[in-house]
């Protein structure tokens, strides 16, 4: 990820504002979708086309890493599998609830596969199996998430 590029995107995104958006001197992150480039490239297309509204993670992760979990508000520049800008998207709610609690509107809100509550649990089962042994723990059906819905704002 280039810094520059992001800079010149984000500038690029406050100059298409009116003068008085509450955007200006509001931080932002940026990171991709996933755990690989072309995992990144797939799902941040899914966010460009309106598709994907919905995310989630392991609350473990976060625990891990030290970090506090994501906040309504937070903008976030959409990296590509390259690392290059796809779109910006504002976080509009957070909640944390156990992957097996997770209902067939969030899994349809995160656009992947048939956008159905049986995709979402193979897809994601998968995804925290490869990811969460990282970190020391394995899947399990009673984890917590933290559950993400945002918007594009910018693209």
């Amino acid at each position: 990820m280039d810094e520059s590029t992001l800079d010149h995107y984000w500038y690029a995104f406050l100059h298409s504002l009116p003068p008085n958006s509450r955007y200006f001197g509001k931080a932002y992150i940026a990171e991709g979708f996933g755990d690989s480039p072309n995992l990144a490239q797939e799902l941040g297309q899914l966010v460009v086309d309106g598709i994907k509204t919905g995310t989630c993670s392991a609350l473990w992760e976060w625990e891990a890493e030290g970090k506090n979990i994501p906040q309504p508000g937070l903008i976030t520049i959409v990296l590509n599998g390259n690392g290059d800008p796809m779109c910006i998207i504002e976080t509009m709610e957070v909640f944390v609830c156990r992957y097996r609690d997770v209902d067939e509107e969030f899994a349809e809100s995160e656009g992947e596969g048939d956008h159905s509550l049986e995709y979402w649990r193979r897809a994601h089962k998968n995804f925290f199996s490869r990811v969460l042994p990282k970190i020391g723990r394995e899947f399990s059906e009673d984890m917590p998430l933290v559950c993400e819905r945002f918007k594009v704002i910018y693209k």
